[in-house]
């Protein structure tokens, strides 16, 4: 595909913050679908409200497909939460026409409690085979303590999981138990 996933979301951003801009205290959204000129279609969509108390969001997606049987899609979302609280998240996903396919994505989120992130990935074969890896970090602000783990995934080893937790300075400690 010729398709550029990253000016996609771009694309997507430019037109949430805009529709953000433009709706103080009410919502929007917006749809376009039209013939591209790979011979396939360029659908995208945008949504963005506000409210009054001073929370705010927006949202947007765009899919392309090539008339050959690959398309790409690309999503993402920012909220803002009227104490000070803010999340995002983005994906992208790529579907080839032999089969294999490609996703990423990632969430930031920050608040009074504190804040955590994550971002993975996945991948599929054409044979059908897949690898996928995820990482998460959290942090708490009333500690200073926070935790790491990390999954993966491959139809060759199967799934494996570490969590790794970490005081205020940085030194290994040992991770709370659930009751």
């Amino acid at each position: 595909m010729q398709s550029n996933p990253l000016l996609l979301a771009l694309g997507i951003a430019v037109v949430g913050a805009a529709l953000a801009a433009a709706v103080p205290a009410d919502a929007a959204s917006r749809r376009v679908v039209h013939p591209n000129a790979e011979g396939g279609v360029t659908a995208t969509s945008a949504q963005a409200g506000s409210g009054p108390n001073g929370g705010a969001g927006a949202r947007g997606r765009a899919v392309v497909t090539d008339g050959q049987g690959n398309a790409a899609a690309v999503s993402g979302g920012a909220l803002r939460g009227p104490n000070g609280s803010m999340a995002g998240r983005a994906g992208a996903t790529t579907v080839n026409a032999d089969g294999s396919a490609a996703h990423r994505s990632g969430f930031a989120a920050q608040g009074a409690n504190g804040s955590a992130q994550s971002n993975g990935t996945a991948t599929r074969a054409a044979d059908g085979s897949v690898t996928q890896g995820r990482t998460t970090n959290a942090t708490s602000s009333a500690t200073g303590n926070s935790a790491t783990s990390t999954s993966s995934y491959s139809t060759a080893a199967g799934r494996a999981r570490t969590t790794a937790c970490f005081d205020a300075s940085g030194a290994t400690i040992a991770c709370p138990t659930r009751p």
